[in-house]
């Protein structure tokens, strides 16, 4: 009964990873607070990630964001995918559509349609969100308008970072939408829960 004994071993194994990343993200936790001012990015002694947490329905934050004017905010899609938005205030939040509408939906509309349940907010070692009010006003700007949406070549990441710097040579992941954020504001990226009352 070689499968059963190959399934044990499989089950142990993921386990044991699962216990590594809680483990690693109550590390950055801990090194979070230690530190009485943003952890910047060009002194920081790890320079091999732009993210120090990760958005995550299976390991909760301990900190909660109050999102900003032009703050970045991401939810899961089937637990492998993340989609992005900008938040512009008034419990609303500025997307790219998968038939390429730039709208405007409410935070609980932003999961509605996803997997995931909870909405993060990009911030830095403290939880103050990374924003730019000139990038919520871009958003702004391009409602209801169409782009030629590409699940990789012209994405809601893409749609986001065009607005903080529009002249900017496009990007397709989540993971350079990350590392150009924190090269931007040279802080490490910590996905923090959203304190937004309608998805709390």
């Amino acid at each position: 009964m070689p499968l059963p004994l190959l399934w044990l071993g499989a089950a142990a194994a993921s386990a044991y990873a699962i216990k590594a990343l809680a483990d690693d993200r109550e590390n950055q936790q801990q090194q979070r607070n230690r530190s009485y001012k943003p952890q910047s990015l060009s002194e920081s002694s790890d320079n091999s990630s732009s993210v120090a947490i990760y958005p995550s329905e299976l390991f909760k934050t301990k900190q909660w964001a109050k999102p900003a004017v032009g703050s970045i905010l991401c939810c899961g899609i089937g637990g492998i995918l993340d989609h992005t938005g900008i938040w512009v205030g008034d419990n609303t939040i500025v997307e790219l559509d998968g038939n390429g509408l730039i709208k405007p939906i409410s935070a609980n509309r932003f999961t509605q349609e996803r997997s995931g349940q909870y909405i993060f907010v990009a911030c830095d070692s403290k939880a103050q969100p990374l924003a730019s009010e000139l990038a919520a006003q871009r958003a702004i700007n391009q409602l209801y308008t169409y782009r030629d949406y590409h699940l990789i070549e012209n994405n809601c990441h893409q749609f986001i970072w065009s607005c903080f710097e529009p002249q900017d040579t496009t990007l397709t992941t989540f993971k350079e939408l990350n590392r150009r954020l924190a090269l931007k504001f040279d802080r490490k990226v910590y996905w923090d829960r959203g304190d937004i009352p309608e998805v709390s």
